[in-house]
């Protein structure tokens, strides 16, 4: 039943859609959007602001985002704009409820095209001010969201840089003094435990996304305070790293065999260690250590045995870890809090968006 004052309209006449251009070389201050999210920056811009950004084809192909300045959009994504007074960010979130990727064509290259959009049925309420209340709750809740990945981002940050002014003396000695790659981990088989796939680390910030449960046959083995390191090609390139902080004491978790797994040894800070797995010189000391047929390349892993780090005195690892532990606490309850306010987001999106719960 269609709520009172809502009705049913093909998706063109409450948006347009037009598509990207190829995206210029140049640098500036305009973000240039495509299928999965901003690729960079231009001085250039072919849409206003208040437009909603869909990735039109292959693997991010229905993937939605919405920006409030001037940007440029490539090849890879649609724009969409409000027809008459139907409200931007409205429209945002009835994309995102829409899953648009089930609408695409083709199985191995999905597509979507205007026509397929512009065909869509939806429901929504006449009243602009209703969707402007609609869309104000839902993103207050987004805004949040990013609110606290910002200073997540900021707290390791510090953290970086207290890192790197700490242990910059001469490099007399090696990465196996301090950290033990894929340390031997006893799992029996079948056992259904949490799974940590690639797509689940993530490419800045040390916060696993999410986890599974699934019977162990074979992975990379962990435990809490370990950092997983992607080590194929691009994935490390990247930057996919994460740090281990979701298991109970004693449990064991596993995830790809793609991983390398990073573990302080005694009386090392384990956020040494994830720190360290971010540092842009151990990071290129991985790549150049890559071997294999070309795009399909993984890191030689006794290869980061022999890696070069400054002399750490135990006190001095110590102080250290006092210092970094509160920033990382800090950066786990912020990222905790996400999960519940995009578990309540995701629960009010469907209520919002057909009329279920009504705002005044």
């Amino acid at each position: 039943m269609i709520p009172k004052n809502w009705k049913e309209f093909n998706l063109e006449e409450v948006a347009s859609f037009k598509s990207g251009k190829t995206r210029p070389l140049t640098e500036g201050q305009y973000p240039v959007y495509g299928g999965n999210g901003i690729l960079g920056f231009t001085d250039k811009y072919n849409s206003e602001s208040d437009v909603i950004i869909i990735g039109r084809v292959g693997a991010y192909c229905g993937s939605v985002f919405y920006e409030d300045k001037p940007l440029w959009i490539s090849d890879n994504a649609l724009m969409s704009l409000p027809r008459n007074s139907n409200n931007a960010k409205f429209l945002f979130y009835l994309f995102k409820l829409l899953d648009l990727h089930r609408y695409a064509q083709g199985s191995s290259h999905p597509l979507l095209t205007q026509t397929i959009l512009n065909d869509i049925h939806v429901t929504i309420p006449l009243d602009s001010n209703e969707q402007s209340r609609i869309a104000s709750i839902l993103s207050s809740l987004d805004d949040k969201i990013e609110l606290n990945l910002r200073m997540n981002k900021t707290l390791e940050a510090i953290a970086q840089a207290i890192f790197k002014e700490w242990f910059r003396g001469p490099k007399c000695s090696k990465l196996t003094d301090y950290v033990d790659l894929n340390p031997k981990v006893s799992i029996g088989k079948g056992s259904i435990i949490k799974y940590v796939e690639m797509s689940d680390l993530p490419l800045e910030g040390y916060s696993i996304k999410s986890f599974i449960h699934r019977s162990f046959s074979a992975g990379s083995k962990f435990q809490n305070y370990d950092t997983l390191l992607a080590r194929i090609t691009q994935c490390l390139e990247n930057g996919k790293t994460g740090f281990v902080d979701f298991l109970n004491p004693r449990e064991v978790g596993f995830g790809s065999t793609e991983f390398i797994v990073m573990r302080p040894k005694v009386q090392v800070s384990p956020y040494y260690v994830y720190l360290l797995s971010r540092d842009q010189r151990f990071r290129e000391f991985a790549i150049k250590s890559m071997v294999g047929t070309s795009g399909r390349q993984r890191v030689q892993t006794d290869m980061l045995y022999s890696f070069p780090l400054a002399k750490i005195e135990t006190a001095m690892m110590e102080k250290f870890d006092i210092l970094i532990k509160p920033l990382f606490q800090k950066i786990k309850s912020n990222s905790d809090f996400n999960i519940t306010l995009s578990q309540i987001r995701d629960t009010l999106l469907p209520r919002l968006m057909t009329g279920k719960i009504r705002v005044a």
